[in-house]
């Protein structure tokens, strides 16, 4: 029988025992969390990756990232559980894989009603009924609701274009963060792209200035008319700048460190950064850094950006004495943004696997994945498996928070990997999809077989088939080959049952 989520708090007692092994929580250790999740970050936007698993000399240099990978358990077969942003949101926040939510393909609407319901349990909750501080910062990406002007309803209607009188924006009133167990959150509801241009402090409105307003933004009326991007005009802050916005976002994620570490609680930051996607409006300066125009693109400008709000945040772990008691996990919700003239420089986002975000291929969603713990996780180098999904099973195990019958269904424990204590449970299987054609895929190593599916999930239909161990880099269509239509039939089989019987994709706990 499913358990109600809404139990939960008295089940960590009895729960405790069960995880006296694998829960740092029962052996006295409350360990304070931060996780990071860059925008379209690839493996090879990470100098470290480039220098130290490439072996080739970096475009760009990320000190603040590389300096944490080279402290960490680095993964060179981690995963975004999607090849694009609100999905795998989704699936970070949920545990669970995209098909299990109302919305397969993603919430992508500003104004989309929320995919998680009250007694789901969610990233924040599993940290916040451990007795942890909770924070969110950043990209939300997941929907929400609004009201239409003076009435009780929530608008429901179009995200885009002139939405003045159509819709309240001064209040972001539920399905946010604060509805998924975060006590705190500045949440930017479509990060940098739009087509919402406005930010809010525990689910009200932040003006960016004194004299802001909310106006329907465009390039005519925009502050800097390039942070229009391909997502268009819409409402927003009259001073909206998105040079600016990583600068701010980082801030409010110092304020909340250095707030938290005054209390005798542990805390969990969600730290949702929306660089380095679109627009790519670099500033001129960070914290006394040069920025625009140090590298060959504003897209890679970007990183740096990116790379500066790190060191922030990990400055004020240090500067309050919390960073040798801090969990640190930095991932990307997809692989990385395909950019010919960085490509013609030698910088290769994907780093160096085929494909780049949206696609199928390894470099769509095979991502930076590392943790560091110092004292706990021993630096290396790991071939394991484990995907940005995984966030929420690995922090439960941590805090010793019980996670209901049928919820985060594919989350698997990451724990003993990253401190040596029990036991990791590989997954046999590993259930993926792509991006906005509506292609899924199925790995069963050595193969991983593409499909092709449609808005419903109704049909699955093979595309490609390789063999990852002996190939890949994904150069080889099987398919192509009479004698491996086997093979794909029986992936292609495993899988719709899978779905179909809304089995758990990951081992059982121990």
């Amino acid at each position: 029988m499913k358990m109600p989520y809404c139990l939960k708090s008295s089940l960590l007692i009895a729960t405790a025992s069960i995880f006296l092994s694998h829960s740092l929580v029962a052996l006295g250790s409350h360990p304070n969390i931060v996780v990071i999740m860059a925008d379209d970050l690839g493996l090879g936007d990470i100098s470290f990756h480039v220098r130290s698993i490439q072996h080739e000399a970096p475009v760009v240099e990320t000190p603040a990232l590389d300096d944490l990978a080279s402290h960490s358990l680095w993964f060179t077969d981690g995963h975004s559980a999607t090849a694009l942003c609100a999905p795998t949101r989704y699936a970070v926040m949920s545990g669970n894989n995209n098909y299990r939510s109302y919305a397969p393909w993603g919430v992508w609407s500003t104004f989309g009603e929320t995919a998680f319901q009250p007694d789901h349990a969610t990233l924040g909750t599993v940290v916040r009924d451990a007795g942890y501080q909770t924070g969110f910062i950043g990209k939300w990406h997941l929907g929400g609701d609004f009201y239409i002007p003076g009435s009780k309803s929530f608008y429901r209607g179009p995200k885009n274009g002139d939405l003045t009188d159509k819709v309240d924006m001064t209040r972001f009133i539920s399905g946010g963060p604060r509805d998924c167990g975060f006590e705190y959150d500045f949440t930017a509801p479509c990060g940098i792209q739009g087509p919402m241009y406005l930010l809010y402090e525990n689910q009200v409105w932040s003006p960016i200035a004194d004299n802001s307003q909310i106006i329907f933004l465009n390039e005519d009326t925009a502050v800097h008319p390039k942070d229009m991007s391909d997502k268009g005009p819409g409402l927003g802050d009259s001073q909206w700048d998105s040079r600016e916005i990583g600068q701010r976002l980082s801030e409010k994620a110092v304020d909340f460190i250095t707030h938290a570490a005054t209390d005798n609680k542990p805390f969990f930051l969600y730290y949702c950064s929306p660089m380095v996607h679109l627009p790519h409006c670099p500033p001129d300066v960070f914290d006394g850094k040069k920025i625009k125009g140090q590298t060959p693109t504003n897209h890679l400008d970007m990183l740096l950006d990116l790379d500066m709000q790190v060191k922030r945040i990990v400055t004020a772990l240090k500067a309050t004495n919390q960073y040798d008691n801090t969990l640190l996990i930095v991932t990307s919700d997809n692989g990385g943004l395909a950019d010919r003239p960085a490509e013609k420089e030698g910088h290769r986002s994907n780093g160096g696997w085929k494909g780049n975000k949206n696609s199928p291929l390894e470099g769509g969603h095979r991502v930076p994945f590392f943790a560091v713990w110092p004292g706990r996780i021993t630096p290396g180098i790991t071939e394991e498996l484990a995907s940005n999904q995984d966030i929420l099973a690995t922090l439960a195990a941590l805090v010793g928070t019980h996670i209901p019958i049928n919820q985060a269904m594919d989350s698997n424990n990451l724990l003993p990997l990253f401190t040596g204590d029990g036991t990791f449970q590989k997954r046999d299987i590993f259930l993926q999809q792509a991006g906005s054609q509506c292609e899924v895929m199925v790995r069963k190593m050595p193969y991983k077989l593409i499909m092709q599916s449609d808005q419903k999930r109704t049909h699955f239909t093979p595309t490609k088939l390789f063999n990852l161990r002996d190939d890949p880099h994904e150069d080889t269509n099987l398919l192509e080959q009479p004698s491996y239509q086997s093979i794909a039939q029986s992936l292609l089989s495993e899988y719709k049952n899978l779905i179909e019987s809304k089995r758990s994709t990951v081992p059982d706990p121990l």
